[in-house]
């Protein structure tokens, strides 16, 4: 992975930002800034079990989707700036918690601020790391991270170039995430998952159902259906879109008989995942971040 602080290609945007300067187009400088750092209960159930999942808030974010239910951490850029030893101590207080695995949200933006420390955490941690992430990646991040993470969550969400311009600026999504995903689940493997229920290692794909949009997840549906075989994947479908009364993004829920519909559509292809509760559509479930567990107590 090549990264120049002082020209930033890192991700599929290559804004050429000067990190040392000042922020690229993801909010992100030359600091490791993270929001919150908790035992998160709400994650997929291989994910989360019965103690939780490790979870790291990171602030910023590459693709900035228009709707993002996170906006106060990958819009506004809320956070605290630390160092990459801070960071690995932060991964071991969650471990000592009791979590099922250490998991990195929107990590991408800090990944060669964040990697040595990695590295080094793996070698003493017994439990995976998990790399929840926009399905907006380089192949090359994905190599980086290779010996390093066990467990891909990576989002699917957009077929359509028109769609992904309009509520992400990002033309070229699908392109580039359908080829980050399929790296993905070469490098994790066929997902593993224990006696207990929880998953050590493999890729879970997320796919949030967008109100209007039903034609377009039947589109990617499809495309993992061709893609991958039972084994290979889980697939996680999620209803839980909430308007946040941001102009150009849907502006209601999601209709009982559009998240039905994908959802016939995925059991036909034959691959496992979970299907999610029209009741996560609600603003009670938008972590609520005020840096919990960043600060030492």
């Amino acid at each position: 992975m090549i990264f120049n602080e002082k020209n930033c290609t890192l991700c599929p945007r290559r804004c050429g930002a000067n990190r040392k300067a000042g922020q690229g187009r993801c909010g992100a400088a030359d600091r490791i800034k993270i929001a919150a750092a908790m035992p998160h209960m709400w994650e997929e159930p291989c994910i989360s079990g019965k103690n939780g999942s490790g979870t790291i808030f990171f602030s910023g974010c590459q693709l900035g989707c228009i709707f993002c239910q996170n906006r106060k951490i990958s819009h506004e850029n809320f956070g605290l700036e630390t160092n990459p030893r801070r960071f690995a101590e932060i991964c071991f207080e969650l471990a000592e918690k009791g979590v099922h695995n250490i998991s990195l949200v929107s990590a991408d933006q800090y990944l060669p601020y964040i990697l040595p420390s990695l590295e080094a955490v793996k070698k003493t941690l017994s439990i995976p790391i998990v790399y929840n992430c926009s399905g907006y990646e380089t192949e090359d991040m994905i190599l980086a991270l290779d010996g390093i993470v066990d467990i891909f969550l990576p989002d699917l969400k957009f077929f359509s170039s028109k769609l992904s311009h309009t509520l992400a600026g990002a033309e070229n999504y699908f392109e580039v995430a359908s080829k980050a995903i399929i790296k993905m689940a070469e490098q994790s493997g066929e997902y593993v998952i224990d006696k207990d229920g929880i998953m050590k290692s493999g890729t879970i794909v997320r796919h949030l159902v967008i109100p209007g949009c039903r034609k377009d997840s039947l589109e990617l549906v499809k495309w993992l259906g061709e893609s991958f075989t039972k084994g290979d994947i889980l697939v996680s479908l999620m209803s839980q879109y909430t308007p946040m009364g941001v102009e150009g993004a849907p502006e209601r829920r999601l209709t009982a008989f559009e998240y039905e519909s994908v959802c016939r559509a995925l059991e036909s292809t034959g691959l496992s995942g979970y299907f999610q509760s029209r009741a996560g559509a609600s603003v009670d479930y938008i972590p609520d971040f005020h840096l919990q567990g960043v600060t030492k107590t």
